[in-house]
């Protein structure tokens, strides 16, 4: 991935090099050439000006004075000078043989152009130095009268030579640009090329059984902080269902070892006593039911608990005052039966959002747990109240209550109270499951004249 995205940028850099660079390298040709036409055009007239009173007296000073003028600027620009009469004849060249002197150069376009008042500017291939050549011809004139014509010629080559070192400086910024998209290009693709790896890296760890394996959100492109984020998440609820999982077949284990061993015993001994002791053996086998029942409603407690901590279970909008004052209604007979009065107060509607069926098995649990240790002539009140944003269901008893440590310790699989010898210790560890799933919470306290407040916060349903 690295030198592919290296590679990349490079590519869309060297294309816009030369998108750029080409065009420009044309352009700069074209103003180096048309810069130097001018340039000599300009040159030109000076030594016009200079060359028409030397035509105009024929003076042989001032023929040596033009000759030196002409001499001194080709070996200043490089240009070759040549100075015609009104009939085409050279009478001055900036040659230091001097050996065209006096030759006609109406052979010589340009010269012939001058010659009829005209400037003319090109270049053309002269086979005498047998190279390419930029010229300018332009006329010397007195008033309207044309005394002859000054040539200027200059190398092609001068040109290309200037253009190509220009091109040369734009061939040298275009490699530090490709260097330099090289250099982003690395630094950028190994930032990401490193991210990646650490999110690989960690990925194999958790694949190799490392659950507390985590990619740093911290660094890196948003894209690449989200997909650690993401990655996160799903590793931490990977570890919570893999821990629930460990934790339910050791609390399993452990929970179903000791009623196995006693149905096992009370079998065995009712098997020993079947001929001997008929009574002796119906009775164990009465005891080894009582041990199946028992251990049939552990392995569904646990059963249960496993569903509501592996449930992913949408919520829904039920009114937690009606479902409290039905589960009240339900148990009055049962309560009434020990002498105790339940009974419900709090408002008559009041919506909130749960799982299905959650406010009903976690009242029933309290309700339950509360007539258990309730005495008689007690009371149990089931309470609905707002706080702020959520709801709160009260169940308040008059029994003996909890230290606060045991109010914490309860909602533990399989902790049961000194007082409890018949329950599985699992009915608070679902009532917190199912208030976990609803989005509140379970707590215990115990109250301040005795007894135990068991409540379970809800969010209130927004209309």
């Amino acid at each position: 991935m690295k030198w592919r995205f290296i590679t990349a940028l490079m590519s869309v850099t060297l294309l816009v090099l030369l998108v750029q660079d080409i065009p420009l390298g044309f352009y700069l040709q074209q103003v180096e050439h048309e810069r130097i036409i001018t340039s000599l055009e300009r040159d030109a007239f000076i030594l016009a000006g200079r060359s028409e009173q030397a035509l105009e007296t024929a003076t042989t000073s001032d023929d040596a004075e033009l000759i030196q003028a002409t001499k001194d600027y080709r070996d200043a620009g490089g240009s070759r000078v040549v100075i015609v009469n009104s009939s085409g004849t050279a009478v001055v060249i900036s040659d230091d043989d001097q050996a065209d002197l006096g030759t006609s150069y109406l052979n010589r376009p340009e010269i012939v152009e001058a010659l009829s008042g005209a400037i003319s500017t090109g270049h053309r291939f002269s086979t005498t130095l047998n190279q390419e050549l930029l010229y300018v011809a332009v006329p010397i004139l007195s008033g309207t009268e044309v005394l002859g014509a000054v040539r200027l010629t200059y190398p092609d080559y001068i040109v290309s030579n200037t253009v190509n070192e220009q091109l040369g400086l734009l061939s040298l910024v275009a490699v530090v640009a490709l260097l330099l998209a090289a250099i982003v290009g690395y630094i950028v693709s190994g930032s990401i090329t490193r991210r990646i790896r650490l999110l690989q890296s960690a990925t194999e760890e958790l694949a190799a059984g490392d659950l507390r394996s985590r990619a740093d959100e911290s660094a890196g492109t948003s894209e690449l902080r989200s997909l650690a984020a993401s990655f996160n998440d799903m590793a931490t609820r990977l570890e919570l269902l893999i821990t629930q999982q460990r934790t339910f077949a050791a609390d399993a284990s452990h929970q179903l070892r000791t009623p196995l061993t006693a149905l096992r015993l009370r079998l065995e001994r009712a098997h020993d006593l079947v001929e001997v002791d008929p009574a002796g053996a119906a009775e164990r086998l009465a005891a080894a039911e009582a041990e199946a029942d028992r251990l049939s409603n552990l392995i569904e407690g646990l059963l249960l608990v496993s569903r509501t901590e592996a449930s992913d279970a949408p919520r829904e909008i039920v009114d937690l005052a009606a479902l409290a004052r039905g589960r009240v209604e339900q148990w009055q007979a049962l309560a009434a039966e020990t002498n105790v009065v339940i009974g419900y107060e709090g408002p008559m509607t009041l919506n909130v959002v749960a799982v299905p069926n959650a406010v009903e098995q976690i009242a029933d649990n309290y309700i339950d747990n509360a007539l258990a240790v309730s005495p008689a002539d007690s009371i149990i009140v089931v309470h609905v109240q707002v706080a702020g944003s959520e709801a709160i269901l009260h169940v308040m008893d008059q029994g003996p209550g909890l230290s606060p440590d045991e109010c914490v310790r309860a909602f533990d699989r399989f902790w049961r109270a000194q007082s409890d010898k018949n329950g599985s210790g699992l009915g608070l560890a679902i009532v917190a499951q199912l208030a976990r799933a609803s989005g509140g919470k379970a707590e215990l306290a115990p109250r301040v004249n005795g007894g135990l407040d068991a409540s379970a916060t809800f969010d209130i349903a927004r209309n």
